[in-house]
């Protein structure tokens, strides 16, 4: 493992100290991974969770500061246990051998050369997934070729203001454009067997957030000029105020039926093949019991 790094991993490039377990960068992240939650997962995208689920590993702190976050609780403060590239490596055959689709990473970047080392002891006989906020490094996504198989990240912003005011980062709209070009050079359109069952590719979630249909329908319209038929989108609607958001005055609410349709309407308008997930979705029962385990 890394014990000491001057670190340009994500976007922010920030070439901060990090130690094996501090950091002084945006991320706040030593170079020792931190876990919140390690176990079948069956809340993601029916191609990615089916019957058996996702082998999910919760990595704790963010690369983004989404002020909204669902996992506010260990995003933005960095709850989680620390684990060794050993040690993980010994996860993944865990899940494995329970029968899961897929080893899902989640919130991984800040950790990443920990998880290739992880990877270099064992790598599954499995999918591996690659779930993350979309803000990414195009050097750092090539350093994961041949190793990841299924890229699940989100495109949050078309307006580049609202990623600086609510996610702490600039110029969203073209570094996750490019990183998600790289993702799809890596792994091309989503492949699903006859189970229903991702294999590899790119699936691109949007959350829609309240009150911000016009850039909900600014990211549709980025998709489908830049990739048209080769990207799969999952629409998402389960927004719930967490964090910094439940004391803002144009985040504190779930989205209105009528936000809602007016971005699937598009959607379906504009023929992006994916998911559109229902606004029964917005329930604080979907997100993970924090066991640190």
């Amino acid at each position: 493992m890394v014990i000491l790094m001057i670190c340009s991993i994500c976007p922010h490039k920030c070439k901060a100290t990090r130690e094996l377990h501090t950091g002084e960068g945006i991320c706040k992240a030593g170079t020792a991974p931190k876990i919140a939650r390690i176990s079948p997962h069956y809340w993601e995208e029916p191609c990615i969770s089916g019957d058996k689920g996702s082998g999910a590993i919760f990595f704790s702190g963010c690369t983004m500061k989404c002020i909204y976050c669902q996992n506010y609780e260990i995003s933005a403060e960095n709850r989680g246990v620390e684990i060794t590239p050993e040690k993980l490596s010994e996860e993944y055959k865990k899940l494995e051998e329970q029968g899961v689709h897929n080893i899902d990473l989640i919130s991984a970047t800040q950790y990443l050369p920990a998880i290739l080392k992880s990877f270099d002891i064992y790598k599954p006989n499995i999918p591996i997934v690659y779930n993350c906020g979309g803000y990414e490094r195009i050097e750092t996504l090539r350093s994961l070729e041949g190793i990841v198989d299924i890229y699940l990240p989100d495109f949050k912003y078309s307006d580049n203001s609202l990623g600086e005011e609510y996610s702490g980062v600039e110029e969203y709209k073209e570094v996750a454009a490019k990183a998600l070009a790289e993702m799809l050079r890596q792994t091309g359109k989503l492949k699903i067997n006859d189970d229903g069952i991702a294999q590899s590719g790119v699936l691109v979630r949007h959350l829609i957030l309240p009150g911000h249909t016009k850039n909900s329908i600014g990211v549709l319209n980025i998709l489908k000029e830049n990739f048209d038929s080769n990207i799969t989108v999952s629409l998402m609607g389960q927004y719930i105020p967490h964090g910094k958001a439940l004391n803002h005055p144009k985040l504190n609410r779930k989205l209105t039926k009528r936000e809602y349709q007016k971005v699937l309407d598009h959607l379906l308008a504009l023929e992006l093949d994916g998911y559109a997930q229902e606004l029964e979705s917005a329930d604080d029962s979907y997100i993970p019991n924090w066991d640190y385990k």
